[in-house]
């Protein structure tokens, strides 16, 4: 649980990249509006990102109208090798395999290739949201005033540390600095900043301007983002502030249920199979789809309310997209795809001097068959 950028790689150049728009935005709410507020960030920068990626989505569920329309003739070659384990008959298993895929003109990791891509771009925007002081520089200089004088009194470390523990940050591994401490500021419960005015007297004013300037770029509907829902409904419980209860109690509700309707939109443009086999698979998708929504109710209770907010967004965006691409795709005639991805792959072929592959005029009426 670190707000230092992530040097992983792949994800840690993309999440720079990601993090210089989130900083951008930032930025533009703040001169173009006057409002410095970490949670209206989170859902722009969310709604930018994933329109980013619309192409990507597209290609994709291109690609799973395809593989509906394929699966049947897929799971027939399955059942026709099933239980021949020697050379001849795997071969011409995959020969046949191999036939399907090149009737219909796409690749067997075409699916792959999509998730491949964006896979780095969502870790990194998980990044990005969790640690925002590392890429929003104007909320990490919020916190520097404050990080100078506790770095330059005596036995500060000590106290940083009782903190630090309780919120899983590792000043061993990270080591006592700047950067560290600014992780574990950004984590402080209101009792902890109460902590730090009473055992730095000296300087009791600046760690409540401090926590004031956090909580102006932190509070969201009046949900402080850089706290867990778990937390806030104690505290609410505790002062009898009911409305923050039921605030705090909606990020995980809402996370679920978009998150549930979203699956259901994007799984909206396969046909499913009839098939004992494809009933099992489709049976096995249909409980991992139910249960990652319950899944990430649990999680927004102990996560920071700023994740369950993005948890939100990207999941009304991902419908908002799935009902355009949707629709596009159910306007796409599958004989003319078929075609075009037979052209395009023959063209690579070209390129790599090998032969063109042809689609039979009996395979095309199987595709048409599948269509219908």
């Amino acid at each position: 649980m670190l707000i230092t950028k992530t040097n992983t790689f792949i994800i840690g150049p993309v999440a720079t990249l990601l993090g210089f728009i989130m900083n951008a935005i930032f930025i533009f709410l703040s001169s173009v509006f006057h409002v410095e507020n970490i949670g209206l960030c989170i859902i722009l920068f969310t709604i930018i990102i994933y329109g980013i990626m619309t192409p990507l989505t597209y290609k994709q569920q291109k690609f799973s109208k395809l593989s509906a329309k394929m699966n049947p003739e897929l799971q027939k070659i399955q059942k026709k090798y099933k239980g021949k384990q020697d050379q001849a008959s795997m071969m011409k298993m995959n020969e046949e395999t191999k036939e399907v895929y090149a009737k219909y003109g796409v690749s067997p990791t075409g699916s792959c290739v999509q998730m491949l891509i964006q896979l780095p771009i969502l870790f990194a925007l998980y990044r990005v949201i969790w640690n925002v002081p590392a890429y929003v520089g104007s909320v990490k200089n919020a916190f520097m005033p404050l990080v100078e004088k506790i770095l330059a009194t005596s036995g500060s470390q000590e106290v940083l540390s009782e903190i630090a523990k309780a919120n899983n940050i590792n000043f061993e591994k990270l080591g006592y600095a700047a950067n560290s401490i600014v992780d574990t500021l950004y984590k402080c419960k209101p009792t902890d900043w109460e902590t730090l005015a009473e055992k730095f007297p000296d300087f009791s004013d600046l760690v409540t301007k401090t926590q004031g300037e956090m909580d102006r770029m932190n509070y969201f509907l009046g949900l402080n983002i850089a706290d867990s829902p778990l937390n806030i409904i104690r505290s609410g419980l505790e002062s009898g502030a009911i409305l923050l209860v039921i605030g705090a109690l909606l990020i995980p509700i809402l996370s679920g249920l978009t998150q549930w309707f979203s699956v259901k939109l994007s799984t909206a443009a396969t046909t499913p199979s009839n098939n004992s086999e494809g009933g099992t698979m489709e049976a096995s998708m249909k409980m991992m789809n139910n249960v990652m929504p319950l899944m990430s109710v649990v999680f927004c209770f102990t996560l920071p309310t700023g994740l369950g907010i993005y948890w939100v967004a990207s999941a009304v965006v991902r419908m908002i997209q799935q009902i355009i691409v949707n629709k596009q795709i159910d306007k796409i005639d599958l004989d003319e795809m078929i075609q075009k991805n037979v052209e395009k792959n023959n063209e690579k072929r070209k390129k790599m001097g090998l032969p063109p592959q042809t689609i039979s005029k009996q395979a095309m009426m199987a595709a048409s068959k599948q269509a219908d």
